[in-house]
């Protein structure tokens, strides 16, 4: 290499100083922005949350506004069933005011004072089966009796083309003891003797103009034998 060119290239050889970046001058604004928006987003999300903080007391107020709706609904369903259990225990004890006096023909004027009358609590009959009985209650004592000695005396009740059964409403127990008359009863009737069972479990007997007593089954057997 000639000295000329060596001199040429070392001239051109010479050390390349990296450039210096400088930060924007807007740095402090873009900062400023990105701050104003962070403050922004802040500001949203709190108005987020109260918003769903109002939101969740609405549905509070709306989920207890129904609840006593709710309360409110069974209480008048509760109330319509029992009018309407009222209204039907009325038109029983009506008819029966009416039409039992004048079947079991009871001297004029008798007041049944029916305290309470409903149907029995049996499965709806189907048509054509036997209906639900009635249950009756009257106030007083000697009334109830009125009724059913009418009833042994006039035998079959027909009302409207339909017989008529009357019997005291008794417990298991008693209906246990007065069913232990049966055998005895059989043999007065064959025997053509006047007798009558009354409550509770007490069978009377009209014998030779003589009117008896017996609670017990047994009592009634020697008079029979």
């Amino acid at each position: 290499l000639s000295p000329t060119s060596s001199s040429n290239e070392a001239s051109d050889m010479v050390p390349i100083q990296p450039e210096l970046i400088v930060p924007s001058e807007n740095i402090s604004e873009d900062i400023k922005m990105i701050l104003t928006s962070i403050r922004q987003i802040s500001t949203t999300i709190g108005d987020i949350k109260q918003s769903n903080k109002d939101i969740l007391g609405r549905l509070t107020s709306i989920e207890a506004h129904l609840s006593d709706s709710d309360g409110r609904l069974t209480a008048a369903e509760a109330q319509i069933v029992a009018l309407t259990s009222a209204v039907s225990d009325l038109h029983p004890s009506r008819f029966l005011e009416e039409t039992l006096p004048a079947l079991l023909k009871l001297p004029e004027g008798t007041e049944l004072s029916i305290e309470r009358a409903h149907r029995s609590l049996a499965p709806r009959p189907a048509l054509g089966q036997r209906p639900c009985p009635f249950l009756i209650k009257l106030l007083r004592f000697p009334v109830k009796e009125l009724p059913l000695k009418s009833a042994r005396e006039i035998g079959a009740l027909d009302w409207e083309g339909h017989r008529i059964l009357v019997f005291p409403d008794l417990s298991k127990a008693l209906q246990d003891r007065r069913r232990q008359f049966l055998p005895v009863k059989k043999i007065l009737r064959e025997k053509k003797a006047k007798y009558g069972l009354f409550y509770p479990a007490m069978l009377q007997v009209t014998y030779k103009g003589e009117t008896l007593s017996f609670g017990m089954v047994e009592d009634v057997e020697k008079l029979v034998k």
